[in-house]
């Protein structure tokens, strides 16, 4: 009898708690990814809040691309580690990095 008065508890201590993500927050203004560099986990989202007057794209060859329209957001979340460094398809010359643990 009392084994199976264990198992409901065994139960609820074996249930993994979820995570907590985050939101990672980049500006766009001037051309400019701001801050460049950012360091995030897995399940993390990346917001990035354009302020220019033209769109943008956040843009990791074989992995995500990102449309951020004019004075609007975009966003992405993160399902793999690694370091990935990204950039605007339309403006190659602007380029962001992402360095996400696991």
């Amino acid at each position: 009898m009392r084994p199976l008065l264990l198992a409901p508890m065994l139960a609820t201590v074996l249930v993994a708690s979820p995570a907590f993500a985050a939101t990672i927050e980049v500006t766009i203004d001037k051309l400019v990814f701001s801050p460049g560099s950012v360091q995030a986990k897995v399940g993390d989202t990346i917001e990035w809040t354009n302020k220019d007057m033209f769109a943008h794209t956040a843009t990791v060859k074989g992995a995500w691309d990102v449309m951020i329209p004019a004075k609007s957001k975009g966003k992405v979340t993160l399902k793999t580690a690694g370091a990935v460094d990204y950039f605007c398809r339309f403006h190659p010359n602007m380029r962001g990095r992402v360095e996400v643990a696991p």
